[in-house]
């Protein structure tokens, strides 16, 4: 059974600074996608990164470009989003996805992602 367990949300001032992990208890984790999707409130889920299988490529949302980093480590089979320069419009219940081998063009899809964590908020006041 796959399990994908998000920590690390919480409640920052705008400016500030938070890392998301995701672990997955995936057997051969370093072969899957990995995305990070957010869900802020009274909106669609919309997709903020992914990383592919080796860590080498990486994918962003326009809108956390430049502030946000997705990372993995492999051997520890977790996922991070590093998240600097939070703004209010960042809050929002983050989710981690997995799936294996998705092709880069389907990346910022949901519907690519089979495996899905239960989520962690983050609040970013003004």
């Amino acid at each position: 059974q796959v399990q994908l367990v998000e920590s690390g949300g919480g409640l920052v001032q705008a400016g500030g600074s938070l890392t998301l992990s995701c672990g997955a208890s995936l057997r051969t984790f370093s072969s899957f996608t990995m995305g990070w999707f957010r869900q802020p409130p009274g909106k669609q889920r919309e997709f903020v990164a992914a990383i592919g299988w080796s860590g080498g490529s990486t994918n962003y949302a326009d809108s956390v470009k430049g502030r946000f980093t997705i990372s993995r480590d492999n051997a520890k089979k977790m996922v991070y989003l590093q998240m600097n320069r939070l703004k209010p419009e960042d809050t929002a219940v983050y989710y981690c996805a997995a799936e294996d081998r998705v092709g880069s063009s389907w990346w910022r899809e949901s519907r690519s992602y089979a495996y899905w964590g239960q989520g962690t908020q983050v609040t970013v006041s003004s």
